[in-house]
């Protein structure tokens, strides 16, 4: 069976979990509205994407 012969060092821990955390949402803000909604994403607020009105939302 295979041992390790030393403890891992801290340092060398946090080095391998280094990739494991969680990512920052990234938000942009919509130009019509001015809502924050996900790059490349339609905006929930008032259905615009790229300019042009994709969804009709209703008042």
């Amino acid at each position: 069976m295979a041992v390790p012969k030393r403890k891992t060092s801290p340092s060398k821990r946090g080095m391998r979990r280094s990739h494991d955390s969680l990512r920052v949402e990234a938000y942009q803000e919509c130009p019509n509205c001015g809502e924050l909604h996900r790059p490349h994403n339609l905006c929930n607020g008032c259905g615009h994407y790229n300019g042009r009105e994709i969804v009709p939302v209703q008042a």
